[in-house]
């Protein structure tokens, strides 16, 4: 699995967000890329989708900058990953080819195939069970150990 550098970002620079962001006003991502030592031109390309995908808002002018669209402990991690559009990719070691007539062969490719599917359930209700505000007061190790709790549950 593999999550890139623009999703690793954009959780990073919401928590920041989080931080610093003083009663409601708006935090520009000049101060964001200086505090992270991360390009502006970077940030733009990850705030552009964060505000089409109704996570932040922006507001222009020179008091201007980025807001919560709603309340960092309603924005899951899992949120920000698919409103930047940035998928969790998975290697693809079934290579997911349909299921011909050869056996073992088959057996092996559903059983795995079910093993990854498994897999990419845990991801969802890991990053769906932590809020920005959750990594931002360190709260997410237990919130996984619930979510692992809740998984144990379900089987």
């Amino acid at each position: 699995m593999k999550l890139s550098s623009k999703g690793k970002v954009a959780v990073m620079s919401l928590v920041d967000m989080a931080i610093n962001c003083q009663n409601g006003s708006p935090v520009k991502l000049s101060e964001i890329s200086k505090r992270q030592n991360i390009s502006i031109n970077f940030l733009e390309q990850i705030f552009y989708s964060l505000k089409k995908n109704g996570i932040v808002h922006s507001t222009r002018g020179p008091s201007g900058g980025y807001t919560f669209a709603k309340k960092p402990d309603l924005v899951k991690l899992y949120d920000v990953i698919i409103a930047i559009d940035d998928r969790l990719v998975m290697n693809d070691l079934n290579n997911s080819r349909s299921l011909s007539n050869e056996g073992d062969k088959d057996l092996t490719r559903y059983l795995t195939l079910n093993l990854w599917n498994e897999f990419n359930n845990y991801i969802y209700e890991f990053l769906n069970g932590i809020s920005i505000d959750d990594v931002k007061s360190n709260n997410f190790l237990k919130k996984s150990d619930e979510n692992i709790e809740k998984l144990n549950i379900n089987y």
